[in-house]
């Protein structure tokens, strides 16, 4: 029988009423099952249709299996199909013929959830409290919240949720901020929106099965709204995205804790619900001000030794003060200088002792004024933090359009060029780790630029799935130069699991979500930001993994802009040590007790805590000598050991000072300059002269929150005339 006639057989009996097979776009097949079939008979034709589809080049088959006809499970997955997703009614399975290269597209990934904040004319919150579920019974209240169904749109969903638990009609106005976490329900990822939704209605009617309670609360609250999200996402009564307001428990203070009624003095300041006093540091601004009415009065001035005695107390007294809030900022010498302030201002009270009342007033005025400044102070510190973690909508339509804009290629566009380089230890390799898209083209840019021959410039930019796509898109039509680009989805490394890195089993518990996302808002609300719970920010603890071929690799952050040519770095000599870096140990809080807990008795015994920190942000690391030191094993054990958060509590520096301790060789200043992210006072000199400029901090160069000198240094590295850009509305 001829090849010709048996292909023919072939399909004729595949395509039979019991079975039927359509193409698909990409070069496959799908085959659904529409009757039942004995099992052993279709383990045969499904053997024959393999053979077949092989034959014409197909590259992946597709089984549509109806939950009638389950029995055909088992012979199809003895035939090399693995499960691709389940519906209600079907199984999908998928099928890749050897010898071929295709990638089949995943399943739905991610759930959506939506919370509705529901502000009617008076300043008053529609929330409710729920009968069941991790809230059921506990007195908290929330805003209603829900997931979205199939199908439906997110503004439809809020508005559908509020109508369900509270009978309110409302008007959908806006998106105010989303998250994404992951491994969540079944452990998929999670999107969860909060719409701002206008009262159509007042009539609240509570959904009796779900809601115990509903009703609007005012705004006009000490405890301000708070964002929670559920500790055990594994359980399913967990799912609820829950917005609360909980009284009398931890909270992020309001914006403004000044009332209509005026501020409320209070010599105590909460900190972490600890209480620590401020009752020394009102006496000694107090004694200022008594201090500074004497010496503008004429008695005083005519007696020169007691002016003189005044003058200096003050300068004793502002200095001990210095910018301490509270009494445990103060030095050890601050009582002695109060009694000595306390003995001059009774000899001026012998002199002029009818300035009392004026002092009062003044004292009361500071103390008017000081207060409002730290509300401001607060309000301006949430509105930053609240800013620096949202992304642009232009970016985040930047994605959107390149990623759709990336699937349009065929697979042979989708490949960067000059692939051999990547793993070539004699050229100079850099490693990126972001999602955001620009920046980090910012970075290859400036760095390929100032390169005296860019085509022996390689950078591995590591990224996650979301943006996958989009950041292979931006390079594909922006190549830099002639330097090699290599992008990589994180979810491809298959060896970053928790079995192995005991940080990414940490990332997802508990403790971490609790302390980065639930905690209550003070003065170092910058350390407890949610990125640090990115398993991108943690990469750079795995580089001999990601880069086994290489021997040394410089990591950037994706905050910075190269104002010069960087290959010297790697003809520098480490002498033996892993990391190449920038010491930071010119202020105080650039040191080690900084960062580490050293009340720990295993910190205080290994450290030193006026150990000068370093910088990341640009790294030389050799990659030879951290695999000789063992140095992952090392950041695995400090890891473990601080499992309870009780060795450091943020970030990646910690355990960087810590895993890299006596391994660091200070490079020099002008490599890395730091700072243009939250100082506007960064020496301009300094900048000037600096091979690597870095903006960390809050300001970074794509908000409009930066500051705007400091800008320009990025934006010449941005062609805002590129047609993605114009179409995002990205502009100067």
């Amino acid at each position: 029988m001829s090849e010709a006639i048996e292909d023919e057989k072939v399909i004729e009996e595949v395509e039979e009423e019991k079975m039927s097979v359509e193409e698909d776009k990409y070069g496959g097949v799908i085959l659904t099952v529409h009757k039942p079939m004995d099992s052993s008979s279709f383990a045969s034709k499904l053997q024959d249709s393999i053979s077949h589809w092989n034959k014409h080049g197909k590259k992946g088959i597709w089984i549509n299996l109806p939950i009638l006809h389950s029995n055909l499970v088992d012979s199809a997955v003895k035939a090399g199909f693995k499960y691709h997703h389940a519906e209600a009614d079907y199984l999908m399975l998928v099928y890749q013929i050897p010898g071929t290269s295709v990638r089949f597209p995943a399943y739905a990934s991610h759930r959506v959830g939506v919370g509705a904040f529901v502000f009617n004319d008076k300043r008053e919150v529609l929330v409710v409290q729920e009968t069941s579920g991790k809230f059921g019974g506990t007195g908290v209240w929330k805003i209603p919240t829900g997931v979205v169904d199939e199908g439906e749109d997110i503004c439809n969903a809020a508005i559908r949720e509020v109508k369900e638990e509270t009978g309110i009609e409302t008007k959908f106005v806006e998106v105010l901020a989303f998250r994404q976490s992951h491994k969540s329900f079944f452990q998929k990822s999670d999107l969860f929106f909060v719409c701002m939704l206008q009262p159509q209605s007042s009539d609240i009617q509570r959904q009796a099965s779900e809601i115990e309670a509903a009703k609007e609360i005012s705004t006009v609250l000490q405890k301000p709204i708070r964002v929670v999200y559920p500790e055990d996402s594994s359980n399913i009564n967990n799912l609820p995205h829950d917005i609360l307001t909980e009284q009398g428990k931890q909270h992020i203070e309001s914006p403004s804790e000044v009332n209509n009624k005026g501020p409320v003095l209070q010599k105590t300041i909460k900190h972490n619900g600890k209480t620590s006093s401020v009752a020394l540091v009102r006496k000694l601004k107090d004694q200022l001000i008594q201090a500074k009415v004497y010496l503008s009065l004429q008695k005083i001035k005519k007696i020169p030794y007691l002016t003189r005695e005044l003058q200096l107390r003050v300068k004793e007294i502002s200095r001990t003060l210095g910018d301490a809030s509270k009494d445990s900022s103060l030095p050890k010498n601050a009582n002695e200088r109060m009694k000595a302030m306390e003995q001059s201002l009774m000899k001026g009270r012998k002199i002029q002792n009818d300035c009392a009342t004026a002092a009062k007033k003044l004292r009361a005025m500071i103390h008017l004024s000081e207060d409002k400044l730290r509300a401001h102070e607060k309000k301006n510190l949430f509105l930053t933090q609240l800013t620096a973690k949202t992304l642009p909508k232009g970016l985040q339509c930047l994605s959107l359009r390149l990623t759709s804009e990336y699937y349009n290629l065929n697979s042979s566009q989708q490949e960067f060029p000059n692939q051999e380089n990547i793993e070539d230890p004699g050229l100079y390799h850099y490693a990126i780790f972001s999602d955001n898209i620009l920046a980090t083209a910012v970075v290859v840019n400036s760095t390929a630029a100032h390169a005296k021959d860019a085509s022996k410039h390689v950078f591995h930019i590591v990224t996650d799935r979301l943006n996958y796509a989009a950041m292979r898109m931006w390079f594909l039509a922006n190549p830099p130069r002639k330097a090699t680009i290599q992008v990589e989805n994180i979810e491809d490394f298959s060896w970053l699991n928790s079995s192995y890195s005991p940080v990414l089993k940490e990332l997802d518990s508990p403790y971490m979500i609790n302390y980065y996302l639930k905690t209550p808002f003070d003065s170092k609300l910058k350390f407890r930001n949610p990125k640090y719970l990115s398993i991108l920010n943690h990469l750079r603890f795995y580089l001999p993994e990601i880069f086994p071929k290489l021997k040394k690799v410089l990591f950037l952050d994706d905050d910075v802009v190269v104002q010069k040519d960087l290959t010297d770095l790697w003809s520098i000599t480490l002498k033996g040590n892993i990391n190449g870096a920038v010491e930071t140990c010119t202020k105080k809080f650039h040191r080690f007790d900084s960062y580490l807990n050293f009340s720990n008795p295993l910190v205080a015994k290994n450290f030193d805590p006026r150990a000068c920190g370093w910088a990341y942000g640009m790294n030389v690391f050799d990659l030879v000598e951290w695999k000789k030191q063992n140095i992952t094993e090392v950041y695995h054990n400090w890891q473990k050991l601080n499992h309870d958060r009780q060795l450091w509590k943020l970030g990646t520096l910690p355990p960087g000072l810590i895993t890299f301790w006596k391994r660091t060789f200070p490079l020099n200043r002008s490599w890395h300059v730091l700072g243009l992210g939250y100082n506007p006072n960064v020496n301009q000199k300094d900048i000037e002269r600096a091979a690597v400029i870095h903006y960390n901090g809050n300001l970074k160069p794509w908000l409009e929150i930066s500051i705007p000198k400091f800008k320009g240094y990025w934006t010449k590295y941005v062609d805002y005339e590129s047609e993605y850009l114009r179409e995002c509305n990205i502009n100067q």
